[in-house]
């Protein structure tokens, strides 16, 4: 994908640069309740003098503690996601690598053109496996359609278009195989290298259409809201007015690791923490043509000002 159609998705997320003032932005609808819990705390109990709505300090602290926890427990969980899918595509990276050390030594001395066009289609199936995790259209992407020919252009309209090219991947080294240019031990390996990427694949694509189960996002605000209307009624007989600004520092905290782990849970995804899948297919790509001697490589995907690379 060109850097121009990431832009826009981008710079929509109030949360980039690390600016506390963006954050607060970010989070808004829940710093406006943890402030408005806290200052109707402090009234009932300050101006109003109602006293016997105090609460001890020591069970809010234990249900705060229980609370974090659990909000950690999902954050851990969609972090692990998240780096799952990273070492997954580590893996594409190692394994696209020796398919094209494989094409070009084991294809390449007898059938030259053949394992140019191994070695291209691959760079196809990469970039087309990129775009369906980020729910795009390959056939939109001008990355996907550089190396496209008539035959991958017929596979439009497939149920899974990234085992369609695995699948002429395979087709062609059998031939290969069958004609008595491709011994059994090489047809094997290369029969391997492609299991490999269906494994990646499937990988990727458990992830991304397993989402964690909502009921975790759901527990967890819920039991964040009522921790910010009850802390402050036991601040406030200490601390005065500051209850308000510490109600919303402590619960902003537990809301933050929260969607913490909301971001995280899809790896795939254009928003900012995303994994920098066009950066990572495109270095393929350029591994890959480097080895067929191509001259003119993309360029690299550099970080944004901010440091985001997509």
């Amino acid at each position: 994908m060109a850097a121009e159609a990431l832009k826009p998705v981008m710079m929509t997320d109030n949360a980039r640069g690390g600016n506390p003032i963006n954050i607060l932005k970010w989070q808004r609808d829940h710093v406006t309740f943890y402030a408005a819990a806290g200052l109707g705390a402090w009234v009932l109990i300050s101006p109003l003098g109602l006293s016997f709505l105090q609460l001890p300090v020591t069970p809010i602290t234990i249900v705060g503690a229980a609370i974090g926890i659990f909000a950690s427990f999902r954050a851990n969980q969609a972090y692990d996601r998240w780096w799952e899918g990273r070492k997954l595509w580590g893996r594409m990276i190692n394994s696209s690598r020796h398919w094209c050390d494989q094409a070009v030594q084991y294809v390449g001395p007898n059938r030259q053109e053949l394992a140019d066009k191994l070695v291209r289609r691959h760079i196809t199936y990469v970039h087309t496996l990129r775009c369906l995790l980020r729910k795009q259209d390959p056939y939109a992407d001008a990355d996907f359609m550089r190396f496209v020919e008539a035959e991958e252009q017929g596979l439009k309209g497939s149920t899974n278009l990234t085992h369609a090219l695995l699948n002429l991947q395979l087709r062609d080294v059998t031939k290969l195989s069958d004609e008595g240019e491709l011994d059994g031990l090489r047809l094997q390996s290369m029969d391997s290298t492609l299991m490999d990427f269906l494994n990646i694949q499937g990988g990727c694509e458990r992830i991304k259409g397993t989402p964690l189960p909502k009921g975790y996002g759901f527990i967890v605000e819920l039991l964040i809201n009522i921790f910010a209307l009850m802390l402050p009624f036991s601040l406030v007989h200490e601390l005065g007015m500051m209850a308000i600004p510490m109600n919303v520092l402590v619960c902003l905290a537990f809301a933050l690791i929260s969607e913490a782990g909301r971001v995280l849970e899809d790896p795939f995804s254009l928003f900012w923490n995303g994994l920098p899948l066009h950066a990572l297919s495109i270095k393929i790509e350029r591994n890959l043509r480097e080895r067929l001697g191509d001259g003119e490589l993309p360029p690299s995907v550099r970080e944004d000002p901010v440091g985001v690379l997509m």
